[in-house]
């Protein structure tokens, strides 16, 4: 295990117990429809994060550095995004942070999207150094959404 993976992981962990806790600020209010929409959007997150973790099963691990006996899924969820853990827990997070209407969650959410973006720079480098098909892999999947 490598010490960047240990500092990804730790400031993962640390953004979801921050999330946890509401800190209510109030500086703006959202309209009952984003609400609904927000909660939607959650929702959508936390089933695509239990698929992605059903389809990842053996592959799964917290650190970005690959498992040893580990082998390259791009089925599933995996076809259509190459990090659908990240991808459903940005939904979850964004959605929910909505749904409470709490800016607090809101900027953690949005310091989780910066941070698995640069996570999964970070794991991408390494996956290409284990699976020589990554890059192609990498070529015709998106990153977090399959449109974007």
């Amino acid at each position: 295990m490598k010490i960047k993976d240990i500092i990804y992981v730790a400031i993962q962990f640390t953004l979801f117990i921050g999330y946890a806790f509401v800190f209510p600020i109030g500086f703006f209010s959202f309209p009952l429809w984003l609400i609904d929409v927000g909660l939607i959007i959650g929702i959508s997150g936390g089933i695509i994060l239990a698929l992605a973790l059903l389809q990842l099963n053996k592959n799964l691990s917290p650190f970005p550095t690959p498992k040893t006996n580990s082998e390259l899924v791009t089925n599933g969820l995996y076809k259509w995004m190459r990090h659908p853990i990240y991808s459903g827990i940005i939904l979850f997070v964004f959605g929910f942070a909505i749904y409470s209407e709490n800016e607090y969650r809101l900027f953690i959410a949005i310091s989780l999207l910066i941070l698995f973006y640069f996570k999964s720079s970070y794991e991408e480098n390494l996956l290409k150094n284990k699976f020589p098909t990554y890059t192609q892999y990498q070529q015709r999947t998106r990153r977090f959404f399959p449109f974007i």
